[in-house]
């Protein structure tokens, strides 16, 4: 083997030190590829994760332009026409390497390679990154030097691939760890397990403004609907609620049937009182995302929910069984919130706020009255937000 390339590739074995992204492993790894005589001029790698929207990243390095453009490629591009005359396509199903002489004006390639020919690429070469599960990932090399790869070129690419698959497993591993507990448990609840709070009993006391919301009628709507109408169903209610509390600073905690609950972290930047105004505002998008759902022709049946803000001090951490752990959020302003709750339907509104919550959130709120709550001693103050 080239030195050069011995180099590139006991670099690679060793774990592509001082590369801490996938993108700075094709940053630094192609220019030295260049160096050791292979005439580079784009690289384009593809490697698939799990993630509910994204089916995978694409990290492009072109010769001569500053770092790597990273893609991130939606589901429907599977099944798009750029993709499947796209040589990488075949690499996925059939796990074998792909070259493509681009001289031949005359072969017809896809949109892929006839625009890379009509840049002045002249040889294009797709090679298998073979995870240990058995999953195929993909790396492409293209130049512009007139002759092409030679077969030297190839075989340096080849031997280059088998380090190169274990790195970006490595990164794929990684990635696709923090994309599932992202998705199943929320952003920073992800980072707090991944840095090692797993241990039962681990708890803080955060302050944090508390969303509590569920759907009116779940019992009428699950008697009358088939249940995969009911899934339906609350995945609408949920997308009326989830980006508005995201786009706000809030973080989905838990799901609970037609019910869920989520916290907006005071003490960490904003002042208190912008964290009470962000959760206001992600109630008024939410229930705006709400009516648009409404107004459909296709939204049968509509359907309409209620959300309590109260703003206090909870235990938040995880507790369970010793092999079952669930990171939560518990403490009497959880319970708090989730009674008031169950004063929006009787009151006819859809945000009511508690007394701690008015008394920090802008404008001036509208007081309903004091009321018993199951579970709360004495009479509590419930408010509706001013418009």
């Amino acid at each position: 083997m080239n030195p050069a390339v011995q180099r590139c590739f006991d670099w690679l074995v060793d774990g592509a030190p001082g590369a801490p992204t996938p993108a700075d492993t094709v940053a630094r790894l192609c220019p030295e590829l260049v160096a050791a005589g292979i005439p580079l001029h784009r690289v384009e790698a593809f490697v698939r994760t799990l993630h509910p929207h994204i089916v995978g990243r694409s990290f492009v390095w072109t010769h001569g332009s500053d770092g790597v453009v990273v893609r991130e490629n939606s589901y429907a591009f599977l099944s798009s026409p750029a993709f499947l005359e796209n040589p990488v396509s075949a690499v996925f199903a059939d796990g074998k390497p792909a070259r493509h002489r681009l001289a031949d004006a005359s072969a017809r390639r896809g949109e892929l390679l006839d625009g890379l020919a009509r840049e002045g690429f002249t040889d294009f070469y797709a090679g298998p990154l073979r995870f240990l599960n058995g999953t195929v990932h993909a790396i492409t090399f293209a130049t512009k030097a007139p002759s092409g790869f030679t077969d030297e070129h190839v075989g340096a690419l080849d031997q280059i691939l088998r380090p190169l698959s274990r790195v970006a497993e490595i990164f794929a591993l990684s990635r696709t760890a923090v994309n599932l507990l992202n998705t199943y448990v929320g952003r920073g609840t992800g980072e707090r397990v991944m840095s090692g709070k797993i241990v039962r009993g681990d708890m803080e006391s955060i302050r944090c403004a508390l969303w509590f919301s569920d759907l009116r009628d779940f019992t009428g709507l699950s008697a009358r609907l088939p249940p995969g109408r009911i899934i339906g169903v609350l995945n609408e209610l949920f997308d009326c609620q989830v980006p508005a509390i995201e786009a706000h600073g809030g973080e989905v905690l838990k799901f609970m049937g037609d019910g869920l609950l989520a916290v907006f972290p005071t003490g960490m930047g904003p002042s208190d009182r912008e964290v009470c105004d962000g959760a206001l505002l992600a109630a008024r998008e939410a229930f705006a995302a709400l009516d648009a759902r409404n107004a459909r022709a296709d939204a049968v049946p509509p359907i309409t929910f209620g959300v309590a803000l109260h703003v206090g001090d909870v235990a938040y951490g995880n507790i369970g069984g010793a092999g079952r752990l669930d990171f939560t959020c518990i403490g009497s302003a959880v319970n708090l919130a989730a009674r008031l709750e169950g004063l929006t339907g009787k009151l006819g509104r859809r945000v009511v706020v508690s007394a701690e919550f008015a008394a920090l959130a802008s404008g001036a709120p509208v007081r309903l009255g004091a009321f018993e709550l199951k579970g709360v001693p004495g009479q509590v103050e419930a408010f509706a937000p001013s418009e």
